[in-house]
């Protein structure tokens, strides 16, 4: 009984041998195909979230786009309206008078000066850093204009005249940030009148 269970063991061990031989290979080559898979499929998403990374830092690195930059002037030009509107009021109501008295005429001098201060604080966006100096020059321009209106309403005898040549030139270098972005050129002197 001994001897044919040994033979058993032997018959068997070689028949799994042979089946071995015969499918291990197919087998050893599975797993190895399947290892090779996940590997790559590991390297690929490892290497596509850095992709995204790298492409989210580019887009901060290269700066807001055109479009960005011109919503952000149009917010900043509204905002420079309101502002001057909020305080330029009696010097409107000064300059719209057939025969402005001396109180119209104290009010409209006190109102070219706040305005003057207000222009003078009016932030410039941060994505508009390629046209800051063209809107400073600008503001510029516009604040001395009226701080130059509300030294002439001091007088006897005011003349704007000279006033609204430096606000019409402010005009100007801010209507030409705006054709620069390929935007219509804006009227403030019709916006704040």
């Amino acid at each position: 009984m001994k001897l044919l269970e040994t033979n058993f063991v032997i018959v068997y061990a070689e028949k799994c041998k042979s089946y071995i031989k015969r499918n291990g290979v197919f087998l050893v080559k599975k797993f190895w195909i399947i290892i090779s898979a996940i590997t790559m499929t590991l390297a690929l998403s490892a290497c596509a979230g850095n992709a995204e990374e790298k492409t989210a830092k580019e887009e901060e690195a290269a700066g807001p786009t055109k479009e960005e930059v011109q919503k952000s002037l149009v917010k900043f030009y509204m905002g420079l309206e309101k502002e001057i509107n909020a305080v330029d009021v009696d010097l409107n109501t000064y300059e719209g008078a057939e025969e402005p008295d001396a109180e119209q005429k104290a009010k409209a001098s006190e109102s070219a000066a706040a305005t003057a201060a207000k222009v003078k604080e009016v932030e410039i966006p941060a994505e508009l850093k390629d046209q800051k100096a063209d809107i400073e020059a600008a503001l510029e321009d516009i604040s001395a204009s009226y701080q130059a209106k509300a030294d002439e309403l001091k007088k006897d005898a005011p003349a704007l005249d000279t006033a609204n040549e430096t606000f019409t030139q402010g005009e100007e270098k801010l209507g030409k940030v705006f054709e620069d972005l390929e935007l219509l050129k804006p009227s403030l002197a019709k916006s704040v009148s």
